[in-house]
Formats: structure tokens, sequence, C-alpha cells
């Protein structure tokens, strides 16, 4: 499966348009969210993707009721740990902070975590894959990314969100 893999939007809704377009022009099969939309108003641009949406709250959601809410027609939205088996059975956990992970012992494949800000891609002591696609806001580092995973691989590469080919975009992601 192509999945498109994000985190850390923090209310920066033209980065969140890019990424949905990026996500749509990429066909992602799903969209995996590590948390920190922030404002229920980050809401209706997901309402564009084309494809199931899987995240888990961050540690700055500002009103988790509204946010839950407005997710309905979106996806699925939890707290941290979040296990899902996506469709082609696949086991990926998405928490905020790494330190969410610590006491989870369901056995996953795949790991992914934001908060840093940073974009990472690592293997821990069992293998697993492990991902933090950056910030999407790029309000900290000014540099905001996504991660794109291929499941059957298992391999992941971070991409910018500036400068990404987007169709209708044009090539510095921007209309």
């Amino acid at each position: 499966m192509r999945v498109g893999v994000f985190a850390d939007v923090h209310d920066h809704l033209d980065n969140l348009r890019k990424v949905v377009a990026l996500f749509n022009a990429r066909e992602c099969e799903c969209v995996l969210f590590a948390g920190d939309l922030v404002s229920t108003f980050a809401v209706p641009p997901l309402r564009q993707l084309k494809c199931p949406f899987y995240g888990c709250f961050g540690d700055n959601e500002g009103n988790r009721p509204g946010l839950l809410a407005g997710m309905r027609i979106v996806g699925q939205l939890r707290d941290a740990p979040a296990l899902y088996v996506l469709p082609d059975t696949t086991r990926v956990v998405l928490v905020h902070m790494e330190r969410q992970f610590r006491g989870f012992d369901e056995p996953f494949d795949i790991g992914v975590c934001g908060h840093t800000h940073k974009p990472r891609l690592w293997h821990d002591d069992a293998g697993r894959l492990w991902i933090n696609p950056g910030e999407t806001s790029g309000w900290t580092f000014g540099n905001p990314t996504v991660a794109m995973l291929d499941t059957e691989t298992r391999t992941a590469e971070i991409v910018p969100v500036n400068g990404a080919e987007v169709e209708g975009l044009g090539s510095r992601g921007q209309g």
C-alpha cells in the first residue's frame, strides 16, 4: 500500500491543503496522522482526502470533542497509542510522543510518531520501521515535510511539502 504520513499541523491550513493535494496526487491508499491538528478549523481541508484517515491526538489539541465530531466524516482519531490494522493487514501504531509507546505490548509492524518536528526514519531493536514525518506546519524549522510509506517493502521516504510535485499546485507547491 502507498501510505501518506504526517504530523504537527498546528493550524497551518495552507500547508495542510498542500499535504492533502500531495497525498491525493500520489494516490495514497490511506493516510496516517501522528497528532497536533490543534483547532477544529483544521478538519475541513481533510475532507478533500480521497482515502481513509487514521490518526491519534497530539499534546496540543485545543478542542478534542470538536475534533472528534469533525473527524466522523473524515476518518478515525484516537488517543495514543493508537493501533490500526490497515487493509493489507499491516499493523501500525501511532503515538504523538515516543514516550507514549512505553508499556504498549501489542504486536505491530510500523510505528509512527511526531512531536519533535524533525523528520526521521529508523528501525528499533525488533527491526520495526519507525517514522517521524517532521512538521506539516513548518512553523518551527521552516521546512515542512511528510513521509511516504510503502507497506509492501516496509520502506519510507521523507518528502518536502514545498517543492513536491503536486498536480494543480506547481512544482513549489503553490497555487
